[in-house]
């Protein structure tokens, strides 16, 4: 069997499926996923490449545009046009992904695992998320108050410009947890899982992507957001719930604190309006020993959140950098388990 899949013309076409050879396309795209992990982590997202989110950011926008939603008071209406904002998005991001990896594929495998893990990658935001840390963090050590409120709100969507140096670590510390979940290990979650199945690691990746971007540009529960953004809210928090829950599993392992993580996040976790956000920020807070929550301020307008785990220590630069260093530990060890599993169907579909 093993001579068999090593004939297939030019490798991976994402059929395969049909004729009982999957392991071949799981194959490819866990390399393509490995490959997506290290350019993540080495070189993140370069500047002056064109970003899928800004594609995604501009489709967006433009159909808001024209439809002309804030005039229109009818929710009904509203309602309907977001739930086709948000299917044709999502459902035509993960089509794109399948169609520029398949046909990469065909053209030969090595550009196929190019294409697929450049796509994979761009979906992923650990470097990401280390940099805008960084950013803030480094200003702030320099005594630049006002540069790291500036920073900062490049970032977050609180007003910054009165912030003191624990509320901007603290709102460093948040934005670094809750992202962790839904800009970090999600977007791996549904990459592996696109390996194990004919669609591949990019569609999956892509498709989720676009979810995230559909919460985080007009996801709102207030004015003018609130009917055509209700199906992107919703359909984020269904996407992101479970690798979030195995992500707090994954830290509670990991940080040797089952007991601990699970008791902050049923007691405080839950408290939180979004059904992840509370669950992410909890199980970082019962790792680190710290508390999140609190009053943010956003256009003038007050906002109190829960307050969630306890502030057995400050909130400090070596502990938000703690953060990051788990959230890294929770990416690889996924990544290990993905590479794990494909070996171990490999050997069982080889005998």
């Amino acid at each position: 069997m093993m001579l068999e899949v090593g004939k297939h013309r030019k490798g991976n076409l994402r059929v395969l499926l049909c004729n009982g050879d999957w392991q071949l396309v799981a194959n490819q795209s866990t390399l393509a996923l490995v490959v997506a992990a290290v350019l993540d982590y080495l070189i993140g997202d370069p500047w002056s490449w064109l970003h899928p989110v800004q594609v995604m950011g501009w489709v967006i926008n433009r159909f808001i545009g024209l439809l002309g939603f804030k005039e229109c008071d009818r929710p009904l209406l509203q309602h309907c046009c977001g739930t086709f904002l948000g299917l044709s998005l999502i459902i035509g991001s993960g089509v794109f992904g399948w169609a520029m990896s398949s046909g990469a594929y065909l053209i030969h495998p090595l550009f196929g695992i190019v294409t697929e893990s450049i796509i994979v990658a761009s979906c992923l935001a650990l470097n990401s998320l280390q940099k805008a840390a960084d950013t803030v963090l480094q200003v702030l050590a320099a005594g630049n108050l006002a540069q790291a409120r500036q920073s900062l709100s490049l970032y977050v969507g609180r007003d910054t410009q009165s912030l003191t140096e624990a509320e901007i670590l603290r709102a460093v510390m948040e934005t670094v947890t809750e992202n962790a979940t839904d800009g970090v290990m999600a977007p791996l979650f549904y990459a592996i899982v696109g390996a194990f199945t004919p669609l591949g690691s990019a569609a999956l990746a892509l498709a989720y992507k676009a979810a995230s971007t559909l919460d985080s540009t007009i996801g709102y529960i207030e004015a003018p957001y609130t009917y055509i953004g209700w199906f992107s809210a919703k359909i984020e928090d269904y996407l992101t719930w479970l690798p979030c829950r195995l992500t707090v599993v994954t830290l509670a392992l990991l940080s040797s604190k089952p007991r601990k993580v699970w008791q902050i996040c049923f007691r405080d976790g839950v408290k939180d309006a979004s059904p992840n956000s509370g669950w992410s920020e909890g199980a970082y807070a019962a790792v680190l020993g710290v508390q999140v929550g609190g009053t943010n301020w956003y256009r003038g307008v007050a906002k109190p959140k829960p307050l969630i785990g306890d502030a057995v220590y400050p909130i400090t630069s070596e502990r938000i950098y703690q953060a990051l260093q788990l959230t890294q530990y929770c990416f690889f060890t996924w990544l290990i388990i993905a590479i794990a599993l494909v070996i171990i169907k490999y050997l069982n579909y080889s005998t």
